[in-house]
Protein backbone atom coordinates (compact mmCIF):
# COMPACT_ATOMS: atom_id res chain seq x y z
CA UNK A 1 0.00 0.00 0.00
CA UNK A 2 1.00 3.47 -0.73
CA UNK A 3 -0.14 5.52 2.50
CA UNK A 4 -0.69 9.49 1.21
CA UNK A 5 -1.31 11.45 4.76
CA UNK A 6 -3.00 14.75 4.77
CA UNK A 7 -4.49 16.56 7.47
CA UNK A 8 -7.58 15.05 7.70
CA UNK A 9 -6.99 11.25 6.93
CA UNK A 10 -5.36 8.99 4.19
CA UNK A 11 -5.31 8.46 0.55
CA UNK A 12 -4.65 5.13 -0.18
CA UNK A 13 -3.83 3.05 -3.26
CA UNK A 14 -3.46 -0.69 -3.42
CA UNK A 15 -2.88 -3.21 -5.61
CA UNK A 16 -5.84 -5.64 -6.19
CA UNK A 17 -7.36 -8.25 -8.25
CA UNK A 18 -7.36 -6.18 -11.86
CA UNK A 19 -4.89 -3.55 -10.88
CA UNK A 20 -4.82 -0.28 -8.32
CA UNK A 21 -7.58 0.70 -7.04
CA UNK A 22 -7.58 4.31 -4.23
CA UNK A 23 -9.70 4.54 -0.69
CA UNK A 24 -10.21 6.74 1.93
CA UNK A 25 -9.81 6.88 5.61
CA UNK A 26 -10.58 10.75 6.84
CA UNK A 27 -12.04 11.94 9.99
CA UNK A 28 -14.92 14.52 10.05
CA UNK A 29 -15.25 18.11 11.47
CA UNK A 30 -18.06 17.84 12.87
CA UNK A 31 -21.61 19.21 11.19
CA UNK A 32 -21.75 22.30 12.60
CA UNK A 33 -18.00 23.29 11.14
CA UNK A 34 -19.05 22.37 7.28
CA UNK A 35 -22.88 22.69 7.49
CA UNK A 36 -26.18 24.98 7.00
CA UNK A 37 -29.15 23.00 7.22
CA UNK A 38 -32.20 24.74 8.87
CA UNK A 39 -34.26 21.43 9.08
CA UNK A 40 -31.49 19.74 10.89
CA UNK A 41 -31.27 23.14 13.65
CA UNK A 42 -28.02 24.43 11.66
CA UNK A 43 -29.43 27.60 10.99
CA UNK A 44 -26.06 29.91 11.09
CA UNK A 45 -24.12 30.65 7.42
CA UNK A 46 -20.96 29.00 6.93
CA UNK A 47 -18.65 31.58 5.88
CA UNK A 48 -15.07 29.98 5.36
CA UNK A 49 -14.09 26.37 7.13
CA UNK A 50 -11.01 26.76 9.30
CA UNK A 51 -8.40 24.03 8.84
CA UNK A 52 -8.32 22.17 12.18
CA UNK A 53 -7.85 18.93 13.95
CA UNK A 54 -10.73 16.44 12.81
CA UNK A 55 -12.88 14.77 15.78
CA UNK A 56 -11.36 11.13 16.42
CA UNK A 57 -12.39 8.45 14.68
CA UNK A 58 -14.20 6.91 17.08
CA UNK A 59 -16.64 9.84 17.12
CA UNK A 60 -16.91 9.89 13.35
CA UNK A 61 -14.92 7.66 10.90
CA UNK A 62 -15.54 8.13 6.99
CA UNK A 63 -14.43 5.71 4.14
CA UNK A 64 -14.57 5.83 0.58
CA UNK A 65 -13.94 3.15 -1.74
CA UNK A 66 -13.90 2.79 -5.60
CA UNK A 67 -16.27 0.78 -7.27
CA UNK A 68 -14.50 0.28 -10.78
CA UNK A 69 -10.94 0.84 -12.02
CA UNK A 70 -11.52 4.03 -13.31
CA UNK A 71 -14.84 5.42 -14.80
CA UNK A 72 -15.88 5.46 -18.42
CA UNK A 73 -18.32 8.38 -17.36
CA UNK A 74 -15.85 11.56 -18.91
CA UNK A 75 -17.10 14.05 -16.32
CA UNK A 76 -15.76 17.43 -16.84
CA UNK A 77 -15.46 18.17 -13.47
CA UNK A 78 -13.66 14.61 -12.24
CA UNK A 79 -10.32 12.96 -12.87
CA UNK A 80 -11.07 9.48 -12.45
CA UNK A 81 -11.63 8.73 -16.24
CA UNK A 82 -8.13 10.24 -16.39
CA UNK A 83 -6.99 6.80 -14.56
CA UNK A 84 -8.84 4.75 -17.26
CA UNK A 85 -11.85 3.05 -18.45
CA UNK A 86 -14.65 1.90 -15.25
CA UNK A 87 -13.37 -1.85 -15.43
CA UNK A 88 -15.73 -3.48 -12.07
CA UNK A 89 -14.08 -4.44 -9.11
CA UNK A 90 -15.27 -7.70 -7.24
CA UNK A 91 -16.97 -8.14 -4.29
CA UNK A 92 -13.54 -9.12 -2.69
CA UNK A 93 -12.38 -5.77 -3.99
CA UNK A 94 -14.90 -4.05 -2.23
CA UNK A 95 -14.48 -5.44 1.30
CA UNK A 96 -10.77 -5.77 0.78
CA UNK A 97 -10.63 -1.64 0.75
CA UNK A 98 -12.96 -1.12 3.30
CA UNK A 99 -10.77 -3.95 5.23
CA UNK A 100 -7.49 -2.24 4.63
CA UNK A 101 -8.61 0.94 5.35
CA UNK A 102 -9.97 -0.20 8.94
CA UNK A 103 -6.60 -2.17 9.70
CA UNK A 104 -5.25 1.37 9.31
CA UNK A 105 -6.65 2.60 12.93
CA UNK A 106 -6.00 -1.16 14.49
CA UNK A 107 -6.43 0.91 17.65
CA UNK A 108 -9.73 2.01 17.28
CA UNK A 109 -12.72 -0.72 19.09
CA UNK A 110 -15.74 1.45 18.58
CA UNK A 111 -16.99 4.31 16.56
CA UNK A 112 -20.26 6.03 17.26
CA UNK A 113 -20.65 6.87 13.60
CA UNK A 114 -19.31 5.12 10.44
CA UNK A 115 -19.81 6.37 6.93
CA UNK A 116 -19.05 4.09 3.82
CA UNK A 117 -19.52 6.16 1.10
CA UNK A 118 -19.31 3.95 -2.76
CA UNK A 119 -17.20 7.53 -4.53
CA UNK A 120 -13.73 7.48 -4.99
CA UNK A 121 -13.75 6.09 -8.51
CA UNK A 122 -16.34 4.44 -10.80
CA UNK A 123 -19.69 5.04 -11.74
CA UNK A 124 -21.35 2.06 -9.20
CA UNK A 125 -24.40 0.95 -10.67
CA UNK A 126 -23.08 -0.54 -13.26
CA UNK A 127 -21.39 -2.90 -10.45
CA UNK A 128 -24.03 -5.31 -9.07
CA UNK A 129 -21.07 -6.35 -6.74
CA UNK A 130 -21.70 -3.30 -4.77
CA UNK A 131 -25.00 -4.58 -4.17
CA UNK A 132 -24.26 -7.58 -2.60
CA UNK A 133 -21.50 -6.38 -0.57
CA UNK A 134 -24.00 -4.41 1.40
CA UNK A 135 -26.52 -6.72 1.78
CA UNK A 136 -23.77 -8.52 3.42
CA UNK A 137 -22.31 -6.05 5.92
CA UNK A 138 -25.61 -5.01 6.82
CA UNK A 139 -25.65 -8.50 8.62
CA UNK A 140 -22.29 -8.69 9.91
CA UNK A 141 -20.51 -5.22 9.64
CA UNK A 142 -19.05 -5.34 12.86
CA UNK A 143 -18.03 -8.73 12.80
CA UNK A 144 -16.22 -8.65 9.36
CA UNK A 145 -14.40 -5.19 10.72
CA UNK A 146 -14.01 -5.99 14.67
CA UNK A 147 -15.44 -3.03 15.05
CA UNK A 148 -18.53 -1.32 17.20
CA UNK A 149 -20.39 1.02 15.03
CA UNK A 150 -23.00 2.12 16.88
CA UNK A 151 -24.35 3.75 13.68
CA UNK A 152 -23.29 2.13 9.78
CA UNK A 153 -24.20 4.46 7.05
CA UNK A 154 -23.47 3.53 3.17
CA UNK A 155 -24.02 5.99 0.38
CA UNK A 156 -24.17 4.99 -3.13
CA UNK A 157 -23.31 7.98 -4.92
CA UNK A 158 -24.75 7.73 -8.62
CA UNK A 159 -24.82 10.05 -12.33
CA UNK A 160 -27.45 7.94 -13.34
CA UNK A 161 -25.51 7.11 -16.48
CA UNK A 162 -27.49 6.94 -19.68
CA UNK A 163 -25.92 4.04 -21.19
CA UNK A 164 -26.94 1.56 -18.48
CA UNK A 165 -29.84 -1.17 -18.88
CA UNK A 166 -30.01 -2.20 -15.60
CA UNK A 167 -30.30 1.19 -13.91
CA UNK A 168 -33.40 0.90 -13.02
CA UNK A 169 -33.72 -2.21 -11.15
CA UNK A 170 -30.64 -1.44 -9.36
CA UNK A 171 -31.11 1.55 -7.94
CA UNK A 172 -34.84 0.19 -7.20
CA UNK A 173 -32.74 -2.74 -5.32
CA UNK A 174 -30.66 -0.16 -3.67
CA UNK A 175 -33.66 1.94 -1.93
CA UNK A 176 -34.45 -1.69 -1.20
CA UNK A 177 -31.55 -2.47 0.54
CA UNK A 178 -31.33 1.25 2.28
CA UNK A 179 -35.08 0.86 3.32
CA UNK A 180 -35.04 -2.73 4.60
CA UNK A 181 -31.60 -4.17 4.81
CA UNK A 182 -30.36 -1.23 6.92
CA UNK A 183 -33.72 -0.04 8.49
CA UNK A 184 -33.44 3.08 6.44
CA UNK A 185 -29.62 4.05 7.83
CA UNK A 186 -28.18 4.52 4.49
CA UNK A 187 -29.15 6.54 1.36
CA UNK A 188 -28.88 7.31 -2.50
CA UNK A 189 -27.36 10.28 -3.87
CA UNK A 190 -28.15 10.94 -7.37
CA UNK A 191 -26.07 14.09 -8.65
CA UNK A 192 -28.03 16.53 -10.62
CA UNK A 193 -26.02 19.56 -10.04
CA UNK A 194 -28.15 22.14 -12.35
CA UNK A 195 -31.91 21.92 -13.63
CA UNK A 196 -30.60 22.93 -16.82
CA UNK A 197 -30.43 19.42 -19.19
CA UNK A 198 -28.77 21.29 -21.79
CA UNK A 199 -25.80 22.33 -19.10
CA UNK A 200 -25.82 18.52 -17.68
CA UNK A 201 -25.66 17.22 -21.32
CA UNK A 202 -22.49 19.36 -21.06
CA UNK A 203 -20.88 18.36 -17.98
CA UNK A 204 -21.51 14.83 -18.14
CA UNK A 205 -20.42 14.66 -21.88
CA UNK A 206 -23.94 13.49 -23.08
CA UNK A 207 -23.41 10.04 -21.00
CA UNK A 208 -26.46 11.16 -18.04
CA UNK A 209 -30.20 11.20 -18.33
CA UNK A 210 -32.62 13.86 -18.55
CA UNK A 211 -34.39 14.97 -15.68
CA UNK A 212 -37.25 13.78 -16.89
CA UNK A 213 -35.86 10.30 -17.52
CA UNK A 214 -34.26 10.49 -13.82
CA UNK A 215 -37.73 11.49 -12.71
CA UNK A 216 -39.30 8.52 -14.13
CA UNK A 217 -36.99 6.00 -13.00
CA UNK A 218 -37.22 7.13 -9.43
CA UNK A 219 -41.02 8.07 -9.56
CA UNK A 220 -41.74 4.22 -8.18
CA UNK A 221 -39.15 4.50 -5.15
CA UNK A 222 -41.59 3.89 -1.99
CA UNK A 223 -41.38 6.62 0.77
CA UNK A 224 -37.85 6.36 1.98
CA UNK A 225 -37.26 4.82 5.74
CA UNK A 226 -35.25 7.27 8.21
CA UNK A 227 -33.50 10.00 6.71
CA UNK A 228 -34.76 11.46 2.52
CA UNK A 229 -33.27 10.77 -0.82
CA UNK A 230 -30.53 12.64 -1.65
CA UNK A 231 -30.52 15.19 -4.62
CA UNK A 232 -26.73 16.26 -5.30
CA UNK A 233 -26.16 20.02 -6.29
CA UNK A 234 -22.40 20.65 -6.93
CA UNK A 235 -22.79 24.13 -8.17
CA UNK A 236 -20.37 25.85 -10.32
CA UNK A 237 -20.99 29.87 -11.94
CA UNK A 238 -23.99 29.90 -14.12
CA UNK A 239 -25.26 26.22 -13.37
CA UNK A 240 -29.19 27.11 -13.18
CA UNK A 241 -30.81 25.84 -9.99
CA UNK A 242 -35.25 26.23 -10.07
CA UNK A 243 -36.58 25.33 -7.55
CA UNK A 244 -39.92 24.47 -8.84
CA UNK A 245 -38.62 22.91 -11.64
CA UNK A 246 -37.37 20.28 -9.45
CA UNK A 247 -39.84 20.31 -6.88
CA UNK A 248 -42.18 19.03 -10.19
CA UNK A 249 -39.70 16.24 -10.80
CA UNK A 250 -38.42 14.74 -7.88
CA UNK A 251 -41.48 15.03 -4.63
CA UNK A 252 -40.20 16.79 -1.56
CA UNK A 253 -41.98 15.21 0.68
CA UNK A 254 -39.19 12.27 -0.25
CA UNK A 255 -36.26 13.68 -1.61
CA UNK A 256 -33.59 16.61 0.11
CA UNK A 257 -31.17 18.44 -1.89
CA UNK A 258 -27.39 18.74 -0.89
CA UNK A 259 -25.51 21.81 -2.33
CA UNK A 260 -21.75 21.86 -2.45
CA UNK A 261 -18.87 23.77 -4.77
CA UNK A 262 -17.80 21.59 -7.69
CA UNK A 263 -14.13 20.86 -5.86
CA UNK A 264 -10.95 21.43 -7.07
CA UNK A 265 -9.47 19.02 -9.39
CA UNK A 266 -7.26 19.29 -12.63
CA UNK A 267 -10.41 18.77 -14.58
CA UNK A 268 -12.42 21.77 -13.18
CA UNK A 269 -9.40 23.57 -13.42
CA UNK A 270 -8.75 22.92 -17.65
CA UNK A 271 -12.36 23.61 -17.81
CA UNK A 272 -12.51 26.79 -15.80
CA UNK A 273 -15.53 25.60 -13.79
CA UNK A 274 -15.55 27.50 -10.11
CA UNK A 275 -17.41 29.62 -7.78
CA UNK A 276 -16.96 33.17 -8.28
CA UNK A 277 -15.37 35.08 -5.11
CA UNK A 278 -14.58 31.72 -3.72
CA UNK A 279 -17.13 28.73 -2.73
CA UNK A 280 -15.86 29.18 1.50
CA UNK A 281 -18.32 32.12 1.01
CA UNK A 282 -21.74 31.47 2.06
CA UNK A 283 -22.92 34.87 -0.67
CA UNK A 284 -22.32 31.85 -3.61
CA UNK A 285 -24.96 29.42 -1.82
CA UNK A 286 -27.84 31.55 -0.40
CA UNK A 287 -29.55 32.54 -3.37
CA UNK A 288 -29.78 28.39 -4.17
CA UNK A 289 -30.37 27.60 -1.19
CA UNK A 290 -33.36 29.97 -1.04
CA UNK A 291 -34.44 28.77 -4.37
CA UNK A 292 -34.83 25.32 -2.76
CA UNK A 293 -36.16 25.65 0.61
CA UNK A 294 -38.92 27.84 -1.21
CA UNK A 295 -39.78 25.11 -3.75
CA UNK A 296 -40.51 22.90 -0.83
CA UNK A 297 -37.19 21.05 -0.03
CA UNK A 298 -34.92 20.14 3.10
CA UNK A 299 -31.65 21.84 1.76
CA UNK A 300 -28.10 21.25 3.02
CA UNK A 301 -25.25 23.21 2.30
CA UNK A 302 -21.68 21.71 2.84
CA UNK A 303 -18.67 23.78 2.72
CA UNK A 304 -15.02 22.01 2.42
CA UNK A 305 -12.26 23.66 4.25
CA UNK A 306 -9.31 24.16 2.57
CA UNK A 307 -7.56 21.70 3.68
CA UNK A 308 -10.62 19.24 2.23
CA UNK A 309 -10.76 20.40 -1.37
CA UNK A 310 -6.37 20.66 -1.75
CA UNK A 311 -6.18 17.50 0.25
CA UNK A 312 -7.61 16.08 -2.29
CA UNK A 313 -10.06 13.66 -0.13
CA UNK A 314 -13.17 15.59 -1.59
CA UNK A 315 -15.21 14.22 -4.48
CA UNK A 316 -13.39 14.14 -8.39
CA UNK A 317 -10.04 13.69 -7.72
CA UNK A 318 -7.81 10.59 -7.81
CA UNK A 319 -4.22 10.32 -6.86
CA UNK A 320 -3.76 7.57 -9.60
CA UNK A 321 -4.43 10.04 -12.03
CA UNK A 322 -1.30 11.86 -11.44
CA UNK A 323 -2.43 14.91 -9.10
CA UNK A 324 -0.88 14.77 -5.96
CA UNK A 325 -2.40 17.37 -2.88
CA UNK A 326 -1.04 20.81 -3.62
CA UNK A 327 -0.99 21.05 0.62
CA UNK A 328 1.76 19.64 2.92
CA UNK A 329 1.70 15.73 3.07
CA UNK A 330 3.57 12.92 3.55
CA UNK A 331 4.18 9.51 2.26
CA UNK A 332 4.26 6.45 3.94
CA UNK A 333 4.23 2.62 2.72
CA UNK A 334 2.64 -0.45 4.34
CA UNK A 335 4.12 -3.64 2.20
Amino acid sequence: MKIINVPTGKIVTSEFSRGPLEFLSIGDYGQAANIKADFLGLDQPVNGVENGSVMPLSEKWVITISTQYGCSMKCRFCDVPLVGPGKNVSEADILGQILLARELHGEVTHTKRLNLHFARMGEPTFNTAVLDASRYLARKADEFLDLQCDTFHPVLTTMMPKKNGILKGYVQEWVAIKNEDFGGEANIQVSINSTSDDQRDHMYRGSTRTLAEISGIVSGFPAPVGRKYCLNMAMADGYEFDGAKLAGLFNPDHWMVKITPIHVTTSTEANGMKSSGGYDLYDFYAPREDAFKEAGFDTLVFVPSYDEDFGMITCGNAVLSGRMPTIPYTVSHDE
